[in-house]
């Protein structure tokens, strides 16, 4: 095996790639900060214990672990920017109000969350600490938005849910939890026999109203449907309302609901939505409301926010063009050097990129589009195009 082999689902990022990731970084989180969000860097490893502190068990298996030489104590690599931010937010900055604030950076995981995905995402997010109104929930989800838009990503179709339809449905249920789980992947995957075998001793309401889930995805009639076939219950009233608010105020996007979509539902506790565009093969954004993020923290706060994998952006995005450069002479230009180190030094204060040629490799291409050159005329360095 060669030593310069990397491991599988991780891979070197090359010039072209690597410019055009960092562009999409600084864009969004320019975005972020539009919308009045700090940013926080919270550190890639720290003490396991803090790390995984009330996340589920499928975070802890996607946590690369180690041992720390200092100390002998086992620290964690995070796969998940999320549950630092909430400890940021309850431990560090402790503020009464509302906190906004984003985040971008490397998270690894042991293994790829899906066919062809990396182990090594760079992940961007962005969250509301403090307020338990919808207002917040809808904030996130325009964000989220108007950062793909940022990124020129279209068109956008927004999938929603909220975790709380079935957690009505389950409400008085008494089974062990790893029937309860297997409930849910029978939803997620629409599995209509399988459901009714798992439900079979489940009360009859109950029963009814997880089999009328799996039909319960589409456009804004769903909901309408739902508070039809579904049993009368205040929560999940309450769930559809919410969304019916949130539908109505977005805008530019279209809108979709799969009231069956579990994914994260041990994790979010309200509305949740993914975002799609033609071409990608999973969503590009996820996120909704998880208020018990900071609890065990001791600070039970308000939460809701969402995150996306900067390099996933890559496959549906437009390829830049190179960045335009000025070709230049080599510096030590013989009695005009100091004059040419002067107009080089005062073009790339300007902001301009300026390539000095090496000797011997004139002809060469690299990463930038030198459109023009710095020449001598007249007795002066001026830049003419090419």
């Amino acid at each position: 095996m060669s030593a310069w082999l990397l491991p599988d689902h991780i891979a070197d990022v090359l010039p072209s790639e690597a410019r055009h990731i960092e562009e999409l970084r600084r864009e969004l989180l320019d975005t972020a900060r539009g919308y009045g969000y700090e940013l926080v860097m919270p550190p890639l490893l720290e003490h396991l214990e803090s790390l995984l502190t009330g996340t589920g068990e499928a975070l802890g298996l996607q946590t690369f672990k180690l041992v720390d030489q200092l100390s002998g104590r086992t620290l964690g690599l995070r796969a998940d920017t999320t549950p630092q931010v909430a400890r940021i937010d309850a431990h560090l900055l402790n503020r009464r109000g509302v906190t906004r604030l984003c985040y971008c950076g490397p998270v690894l995981h042991t293994r790829p969350d899906r066919p062809h995905a990396t182990r090594e995402p760079l992940q961007f997010g962005a969250e509301i600490y403090g307020h338990a109104g919808l207002e917040a929930d809808l904030e996130v989800l325009l964000l989220a938005l108007d950062c793909l838009r940022a990124a020129q990503v279209g068109p956008l179709t927004v999938d929603m849910a909220d975790a709380r339809v079935v957690r009505a449905l389950l409400t008085g249920v008494d089974q062990a939890p790893e029937q309860l789980a297997a409930v849910h992947a029978a939803l997620a995957t629409k599995d209509a026999t399988e459901l009714a075998l798992l439900t079979k001793d489940f009360p009859a309401t109950q029963r009814a109203g997880l089999q009328a889930l799996i039909g319960l995805y589409g456009d804004a009639r769903v909901l309408d449907e739902a508070l039809r076939v579904l049993p009368d219950s205040p929560l999940v009233r309450q769930a559809v309302e919410h969304l019916q608010w949130l539908a109505r105020h977005v805008e530019g996007a279209r809108i979709r609901f799969d009231l069956a979509d579990l994914r994260g539902y041990a994790y979010y506790s309200g509305v949740r939505f993914g975002i799609y565009t033609p071409g990608a093969s999973d969503a590009l954004a996820r996120g909704g409301r998880y208020d018990e993020v900071g609890a065990v923290f001791g600070r039970n706060r308000p939460a809701v926010g969402f995150s996306l994998d900067v390099k996933e952006l890559l496959g549906v995005v437009a390829k830049r063009p190179l960045k335009a450069a000025i070709r230049a002479p080599w510096l030590d230009a013989g009695p005009d050097a100091a004059e040419l180190r002067t107009a080089i030094a005062g073009l790339r204060r300007e902001g301009e990129t300026v390539v000095c040629v090496l000797p011997g490799h004139e002809s060469e291409v690299d990463e930038f589009d030198c459109d023009r050159e710095l020449v001598q005329a007249a007795g002066r360095w001026v830049v003419r195009a090419l």
